[in-house]
């Protein structure tokens, strides 16, 4: 599975007791989301099947969409939630690079950066 990134990408999380790799895929279905929340360290994705809407204060205009082939890459500590809007399930392949001990994602938004 391969997605395309139009820009470069830094992976790079700092801790001094190391970090996790997770990798998973997650399927959204349709007219569900993942309910607000952040991580503690980096998220890469690609989405596999389907359309997403990703909702955040970084983006202009608070939103951006994701389609199929396309890849994802999320910084640490910004809030955020993600939206099947689409008329299929979303099919995501997520690798999460987290510091030791933190979870991958964090629900408890006082948590967040």
């Amino acid at each position: 599975m391969q997605g395309l990134q139009e820009q470069p990408v830094d992976v790079n999380v700092h801790d001094d007791q190391g970090v996790s790799v997770t990798f998973r895929e997650i399927t959204v279905a349709v007219g569900t989301s993942t309910g607000r929340h952040c991580h503690h360290g980096q998220l890469i994705a690609v989405v596999k099947q389907g359309e997403i809407t990703h909702y955040s204060d970084i983006f202009p205009g608070g939103k951006r969409t994701y389609r199929a082939g396309d890849s994802i890459v999320e910084g640490a500590g910004y809030t955020h939630e993600v939206r099947n809007q689409g008329t299929e399930d979303v099919v995501l392949m997520v690798t999460y690079v987290t510091p030791v001990g933190k979870p991958i994602v964090e629900e408890d938004l006082s948590q967040c950066e």
